[in-house]
Parts: structure tokens; C-alpha cells; sequence
């Protein structure tokens, strides 16, 4: 005799919840870093943060908000069991996950071109404090970049559940999980935004 699985859905979103806190918690480190050398090197700071591309990081943030509005539709898309539309926003999704990722790409490569990365000798002459921004600014935005494409696979992975039946309106927790994630991604790239590229 079979029975039905059983399905948790506190502790699902319980578990996601405190998944998320932790990843905060990492995050708030590098921002607390960040906050400690910027009071000690102001100048090689400033000078450091207008040579990144204010225009591709703005791209970027729109990108982002559109996918998480995209990941936001799809939830509401499966809870109204239109599971074809749900795959199609999870695409989009996806889609603007690797348009952030060919930015980055891009610019990451202009400023390896240029010898601006940790340990070049472009740095080693220049200001210790310049050093100390950029070593920041590729550990801050490397991390955040591995966290896109955890989040694009596992939104793909959500998506073929999706299309196979598995998740539906009575059964969404775990595409309403991955938007949570997704929502994260890009709450942290919000706050990566405007302390590398606008504020010095």
C-alpha cells in the first residue's frame, strides 16, 4: 500500500529562510570589510571607484531587477496552474542571469587587460589603498557572480519540475523557494551597486 509523500512546507520555507540569513551574514562581512578600509584609504578608494563602468554596472542592475521581477511572475504564474507561462518566466529569468553574467564577463576582462587585478604589478605600484579596493571588488562581485549561477541552475532545475507536473499550484514551494533565492541575489547586488560604482 502506498502512501502520499509527506511535504513540510513551514519547514521548507523555514529552512530557506534561515539558508538566506546565513548568506547574509557573509555578505555583511564583505560590506563591513569594505566599510573598514574605505574610513582608512578615502582617496584610493575614490580614485580606485571611478575607474570601474558606472553604464555596465547600471545595465547590470536593471538586468537583475527585471529577472527578479521575472522569477516574482513565475510563482504567481505556477499558483494559478499556468505551468507554460511559469517556464517561460523562468527562462526569462535565466536569460537575464546570463546577460549579468556577459557583462561581468566583459568587464572583469577590460580591467584584467589593463592589469588591474590582485597581485599585478599595476597595482603593486600604485597605492596600497587601491589594491585593497580592488582585491574587494573581485572577491565581492566573484562570490556574488558564483551565487547567479547557482541560482540559474537551480532556477533551471526548478523550470523541468515545472514542465514535468511536480511543481504546480498545489505543490509550489519549491519554485517560490528558488525566487527567494533569486530575490536575494539581487537585493545583494543592490547594495554591491551603488558602494563600488556610485558613491566614491
Amino acid at each position: 500500500m502506498s502512501h502520499p509523500m509527506h511535504k513540510d512546507y513551514t519547514g521548507a520555507k523555514l529552512g530557506m529562510w534561515l539558508f538566506l540569513f546565513t548568506e547574509l551574514l557573509l555578505f555583511s562581512g564583505l560590506f563591513l570589510l569594505y566599510a573598514v578600509y574605505l574610513r582608512r584609504y578615502p582617496h584610493e578608494f575614490t580614485t580606485a571607484g571611478k575607474q570601474l563602468n558606472w553604464v555596465l554596472g547600471s545595465a547590470n542592475t536593471v538586468i537583475l531587477l527585471t529577472s527578479s521581477l521575472f522569477a516574482a511572475m513565475a510563482v504567481t504564474a505556477a499558483q494559478r496552474s499556468e505551468a507554460r507561462r511559469a517556464v517561460g518566466l523562468i527562462g526569462g529569468t535565466i536569460l537575464c542571469a546570463t546577460g549579468f553574467m556577459i557583462i561581468k564577463y566583459f568587464e572583469w576582462s577590460a580591467k584584467i587587460g589593463h592589469g588591474i587585478y590582485p597581485g599585478s604589478e599595476h597595482l603593486k605600484a600604485g597605492a596600497p589603498g587601491e589594491s585593497v579596493f580592488f582585491g574587494l571588488y573581485y572577491m565581492t562581485t566573484g562570490i556574488h557572480g558564483l551565487h547567479v549561477l547557482i541560482g540559474g541552475g537551480l532556477l533551471a532545475w526548478i523550470a523541468a519540475k515545472v514542465k514535468g507536473g511536480s511543481v504546480n499550484a498545489e505543490h509550489f514551494v519549491l519554485l517560490e523557494n528558488g525566487a527567494l533565492y533569486w530575490h536575494l541575489v539581487d537585493l545583494i547586488w543592490i547594495f554591491i551597486f551603488p558602494l563600488y560604482y556610485l558613491i566614491l
